[in-house]
């Protein structure tokens, strides 16, 4: 018996690399034929097949069904096992539920990864009436786009007592605004980036020994400086838009990005809508503590007619803003190795920024100018109609149309 299992697995090491997955069974199953009694858990032993599929291979020897099979295929149209999903088509929704809370990502990187481990996160499906292991919960995070990763020390100082509240909250106002059929965007502002022909990072296939020629130096260019794209993601309908300027970052060119957001695309996605939900980082041209940010999305208000709901994320975790792993990674993803000799390219670029679960993004090129150093005065900003959150008022609130009563 050792003999015939020693020449089998040598048999088998030879042809597995040159038989289709239907010779390999077929084969396998005429091994276990000429073989006496136990032939069939011989040969399963032998080559990691499975008993099924040894019977599988001697119904086909029995019956000499190559001729029903169409050319070049080696099982008949919907044969083999099906994936999970295919039982299961709400499993890959119910493991988002899990990490996606706890989500975290560079935002110049496509690559997002999750703090709960693969064993935990198969034991809270199993819990909830799903069969899986943990390598396939592997899988499945590898297909999402995630990947695991070790820690990085890019931290300082103390967090906010209230972060993890914080993030709990803005969640739930997510839920509930999508649950609606309500606009909710991620909002900020990407890298500034040099207009010329710079190098870029990143690699291109071009033909062998033509690298792109770019610019020893990376000093501006004078006339063409650099760009500030500020970007708007519709996280209900994973679409984006991308404002590019050439001016400063300001509360103002912030503004007027989500105009041109909700002018462009928003007004089509949600016609009849009252409320949109703005989620931003606490700093920068959206800041929250910036008067003009406030005197802004007044202006905002009164121009759409919108209630506008913003929830800025805790100070130093603007990599949790959605923006940053679903639509500015796959940006510079797309553009990568590709020198941004002018304006009109990097628009181009932007703009035909696709992905696999549907995302597109339109551009468009601001020249406007943008001034610093505007003060707010205290009688401007107490004519908003500013209505503060009960729960943290200095990140969350609202601001509504001056047509309207508070309430």
């Amino acid at each position: 018996m050792g003999k015939e299992l020693a020449a089998l697995r040598e048999k088998y090491r030879v042809l597995c690399g040159v038989l289709d997955e239907r010779g390999r069974r077929v084969w396998a199953a005429a091994e276990a034929k000429s073989l006496p009694y136990g032939g069939i858990s011989l040969v399963a032993q032998a080559t990691g097949l499975s008993r099924s599929t040894i019977h599988a291979g001697m119904r086909e020897l029995e019956k000499g069904r190559r001729k029903h099979l169409p050319g070049g295929r080696s099982r008949r149209a919907g044969g083999g096992r099906k994936p999970l999903t295919f039982h299961n088509p709400d499993l890959v929704q119910a493991l988002q539920k899990l990490v996606e809370p706890m989500t975290r990502g560079d935002p110049e990187s496509p690559l997002r990864w999750t703090s709960k481990s693969t064993r935990h996160l198969a034991a809270e499906l199993k819990r909830q009436g799903y069969s899986i292991g943990e390598r396939k919960v592997a899988d499945l995070l590898h297909q999402m786009g995630y990947s695991l990763q070790a820690n990085a020390k890019t931290l300082e100082g103390r967090q906010h007592p209230d972060r993890n509240a914080q993030f709990a909250y803005v969640n739930e106002q997510t839920k509930k605004f999508l649950a609606l059929g309500l606009p909710v965007i991620s909002v900020d502002t990407k890298k500034k980036e040099l207009v010329g022909n710079y190098s870029n990072g990143g690699q291109e296939w071009r033909p062998q020994g033509e690298p792109e020629k770019t610019l020893i130096h990376d000093f501006a260019d004078k006339e063409l400086g650099k760009v500030i794209p500020y970007g708007i993601y519709d996280v209900g309908q994973n679409q984006g838009w991308v404002s590019v300027g050439i001016d400063h970052d300001t509360a103002e060119f912030a503004i007027d990005s989500i105009l041109a957001w909700w002018r462009y695309m928003g007004s089509k996605s949600y016609p009849a809508t009252k409320q949109l939900l703005i989620m931003a980082d606490a700093g920068g041209s959206n800041a929250s503590r910036s008067r003009l940010w406030k005197v802004g999305l007044q202006r905002l208000a009164n121009v759409t007619g919108m209630q506008i709901h913003v929830s800025h994320f805790p100070p130093g975790t603007s990599k949790w803003n959605k923006i940053e792993h679903r639509m500015f990674s796959f940006i510079t993803q797309n553009w990568r190795g590709r020198p941004l000799v002018s304006y009109q390219t990097i628009v181009d670029l932007i703009a035909h920024t696709k992905t696999k679960t549907g995302l597109k993004i339109k551009a468009g090129l601001t020249r406007r100018r943008y001034p610093t150093g505007i003060e707010v005065q205290d009688s401007e900003l107490a004519k908003l109609h500013l209505k503060p959150a009960a729960f943290h008022p200095d990140w969350n609130y609202s601001l509504l149309p001056q047509c309207t009563q508070v309430v």
